[in-house]
């Protein structure tokens, strides 16, 4: 399929690993294809996730088919944010740094009826797929930023360094990565704004941000 993937390079390394070899990818950060989104099958946009008023950039659009970079944003917040209606399919993926290029892409959509849709795009695509509630934080990147999150009140309270905590979870969970491994990984910037949209979300205190962490952020 003819692809638009706009983000940064790094975002669209990613992405090309995973659907490079059997899609047709142009890259694009600034939104210089505009007068041509309609020439390709499919936009993932990275950016609208962080930034929801660059959606307008798709306003003059009809009949796209677009995928959302949305752990941070809900696909019905940012449609509530719109001037009008969109006259453009969306859906919401999993964007964040690592979480492309895995076997199963994490997705979210507004219309049940558009299941059928987005199941016949990813098997075009060349990826399996689950489907999670429309929510901010989706399913992984909320269980990772809460595992985190929880890491920076360990070594704050000073149970243990980030070096145990990450050897500890790895050979204890099994776990690919340690908490602060993943967050490097996937970028302090990205962890703190997704506990930040969680705990305005939410609520919940597993969400409230550690104060080590914030430092780390403030920091970065």
């Amino acid at each position: 399929m003819k692809i638009l993937v706009i983000g940064t390079e790094r975002d669209f390394n990613e992405f090309e690993k995973k659907f490079g070899l059997t899609n047709d990818l142009t890259f694009d950060s600034t939104y210089q294809f505009h007068s041509s989104f309609p020439s390709f099958d499919l936009i993932f946009d990275f950016f609208v996730g962080d930034e929801p008023e660059l959606f307008s950039h798709y306003r003059d659009s009809e009949g796209l088919t677009i995928f959302v970079n949305s752990p941070k944003i809900s696909l019905a917040e940012l449609s509530y944010f719109q001037e009008q209606e969109s006259r453009n399919t969306v859906f919401g993926f999993n964007g964040l740094p690592t979480f492309v290029d895995r076997e199963i892409l994490e997705v979210s959509l507004l219309d049940q009826d558009s299941l059928q849709e987005l199941n016949n795009i990813c098997k075009a695509i060349g990826t399996d797929l689950e489907v999670v509630n429309d929510r901010v934080g989706m399913v992984t990147p909320r269980i990772i930023a809460m595992i985190i999150n929880e890491a920076f009140y360990t070594v704050q309270e000073g149970t243990a360094t980030k070096e145990d905590v990450d050897l500890g979870m790895k050979l204890g969970t099994n776990y690919p990565y340690g908490p602060f491994e993943w967050c490097e990984m996937i970028g302090i910037q990205n962890i703190y704004e997704l506990l930040e949209a969680l705990y305005e979300d939410t609520k919940e205190e597993r969400y409230k941000i550690c104060p080590l962490l914030k430092k780390a952020y403030l920091l970065a």
